[in-house]
């Protein structure tokens, strides 16, 4: 799998698109295809403030529920509506359509501390 260069990667499986003072959030196509069929996606309401590595939401699948963290802090901004009437979406598109939330980075030098798209397929790779 070739991970996308433009996004940062987590060790708990979830990517970040940062676009100036923003980051857009979602899982991994690693993660979703360890989590199987996605059945239902539970996100933050707008306007809730996150620490780095708290738990915003939950992705629920016919395997497994996982808990979804945050990669870095910051102020819920938006969700992705279109997870909960679709949460198969996840499963489909996980590193455009299925993004899940969009936040106003708190401390934008914290990106930094994300991994390339070639050290988290390194990583993935010492999962298996």
């Amino acid at each position: 799998m070739k991970y996308p260069d433009h996004l940062k990667y987590t060790k708990e499986h979830e990517w970040a698109q940062i676009q100036g003072s923003q980051a857009i959030i979602g899982i991994t196509h690693h993660a979703q295809s360890a989590l199987g069929d996605v059945v239902f996606v539970e996100l933050p309401k707008v306007g809730r403030i996150l620490k780095a590595g708290e738990t915003f939401g939950v992705v629920e699948s016919i395997k497994a529920v996982s808990d979804l963290y945050s990669p870095c802090a910051g102020k819920v901004i938006e969700v992705n509506q279109a997870l909960i009437d679709q949460p198969a979406l996840v499963n489909q598109d996980p590193h455009q359509e299925a993004w899940m939330i969009k936040l106003e980075i708190a401390d934008p030098s914290a990106i930094a501390n994300l991994m390339t798209s070639a050290d988290y397929t390194q990583y993935t790779a010492t999962l298996k």
